[in-house]
């Protein structure tokens, strides 16, 4: 299979092949893994008994598919990926909020998948064979995880969409004999010793939703189009890949976290995962289990390496995207050796997503509010002039940049991280919030008002010269 070429250029029609089908493998395969399992452990990690953590992951997940879904439509009509395609809203040259937003969403998922699996990995092994369960060993299951990784993401989308289509079926297999291995262990209450996080219910009911419900999706905010801009609207409606696209989120992310909550409460699993988790095990469970460490893990880190690579190469254009990825894939491996033997893992994962979603939400809501305003219809011409190191086009604006987009992304974020609440950080607004998280309502509330009334200031004239470009173009 020959290494993929395609960087953040346009994906000629020819070339999308590429189906609802094949959206629902990638997006079921690559999520049966450990890296998504792990955030089902959050809400019993936080005090909570089976019930209330089960309510907390599914209506999270739920609003967080409704909200992140239709950003799949994006890709389909612009044959690149969602960064790039926000240029329609944000410039050419703006577009590297996208970047970076994507980037940084990529770099922590996968360092966090390539953490939780080498962890499990070690632990399974020391059980089986007696390998000492020490960080050398960690180090070592940690780099050999990246190194894999790395040939998955540099080959491309086709490799993993393969990879994805046999992990979809192996993984369910994998995961329903984890049912019966931690069954007799199963108890619905809180793991000992986890009182409320918050203090309280409602306020750790609604840290759960976010942190481990929400948290799911708005991770997809900028992969989805590197998967349905290989999709071909001349063959597949949009309704199709929207209900596809949801479809997947839904069994991808739903399946592993109620999995995750499920042996959390079996093994015990408070302010560790993978110690409990391996412990727990049945002794014909643990080889099943390093499988699910290994192949899933490296599954999933490989999309978001692939991702990950694709958002470097937008924000260095000279760069090909074969070098970009093995780039962030460094970074990557980086911190996840700070984050296994510096950081405790539930504080570290839960401000990590939080922050990231006061983030990334705004630049959601703009994007998709564009996409709205245009009903649609790109210049995919214009969309391209940064990577060509060319200037003008319909998306130019002022130097490359849409100002009243990027400030509306500015406020909207920073207004986001000052209503945050993490184990590491907590912003002044929750002041006004009675102590609850509100950063992803108010983050995305704040950004797509302010952009609202902003480009309602554009001049009418200027508006219409746009959607005529844009037309121009398109027909």
């Amino acid at each position: 299979m020959p290494i993929e070429q395609r960087g953040v250029d346009t994906i000629p029609d020819e070339e999308r092949t590429s189906g609802p089908r094949d959206l629902l493998s990638i997006l079921l395969g690559s999520n049966l893994c450990l890296g998504v399992i792990v955030f089902g452990w959050l809400p019993p990690s936080f005090g909570l008994g089976l019930w209330p953590s089960v309510s907390a992951i599914v209506v999270g997940t739920l609003v967080g598919i409704a909200f992140t879904a239709p950003l799949a439509l994006v890709s389909l009509r612009t044959a690149t990926n969602l960064s790039t395609s926000s240029g329609a809203q944000f410039g050419v040259r703006g577009r590297l909020v996208g970047s970076v937003v994507g980037l940084l969403l990529s770099l922590g998922y996968t360092a966090l998948t390539l953490w939780i699996g080498g962890d499990v990995m070690t632990g399974a092994l020391a059980r089986l064979t007696g390998l000492p369960d020490q960080g050398s060993t960690r180090a070592l299951m940690y780099g050999l995880l990246a190194a894999c990784t790395v040939v998955g993401a540099v080959f491309g989308y086709r490799l993993l969409l393969r990879m994805s289509k046999v992990l979809a079926v192996g993984m369910v297999v994998l995961l329903l004999l984890g049912l019966v291995a931690y069954g007799g262990e199963f108890t619905s209450a809180a793991p000992p010793d986890t009182p409320y996080l918050l203090g309280s219910f409602w306020p750790t009911w609604l840290l759960a939703a976010v942190a481990a419900g929400l948290s799911g999706p708005v991770a997809f905010i900028t992969l989805l189009g590197d998967y349905t801009r290989y999709v071909s609207p001349r063959r597949h409606s949009s309704r199709k890949v929207l209900g596809t696209t949801a479809l997947g989120l839904l069994l991808g992310l739903l399946i592993p976290q109620l999995f995750g909550t499920y042996t959390a409460l079996a093994a015990g699993a408070g302010l560790d995962y993978a110690g409990p988790l391996v412990a727990a095990s049945p002794v014909w469970y643990l080889a099943p289990l390093l499988i699910a460490a290994s192949a899933g893990s490296v599954g999933n880190a490989g999309l978001m390496l692939y991702s990950m690579g694709l958002d470097l190469d937008a924000i260095v254009p000279r760069a090909t995207r074969t070098q970009a990825t093995v780039v962030a894939a460094v970074v990557a491996t980086g911190f996840v050796f700070l984050g296994s033997f510096a950081w405790d893992a539930q504080s570290a994962m839960t401000s990590f997503v939080l922050l990231l979603t006061a983030l990334g939400t705004p630049w959601a809501v703009i994007t998709l509010m564009g996409f709205i305003r245009l009903r649609g219809r790109y210049d995919a011409d214009s969309l391209q002039v940064f990577n060509r190191r060319a200037r003008g086009g319909v998306y130019w604006y002022s130097a490359g940049w849409n100002l009243r987009a990027t400030a509306s992304w500015a406020v909207g974020a920073a207004v986001g991280l000052a209503a945050v609440s993490t184990p590491l950080y907590e912003g002044p607004l929750l002041a006004l919030t009675g102590g609850v998280d509100c950063s992803f309502v108010l983050s995305g509330l704040v950004g797509g008002l302010l952009y609202g009334a902003l480009a309602e200031t554009q001049a009418p004239a200027d508006q219409r010269e746009l959607a005529g470009a844009i037309g121009a173009a398109v027909d």
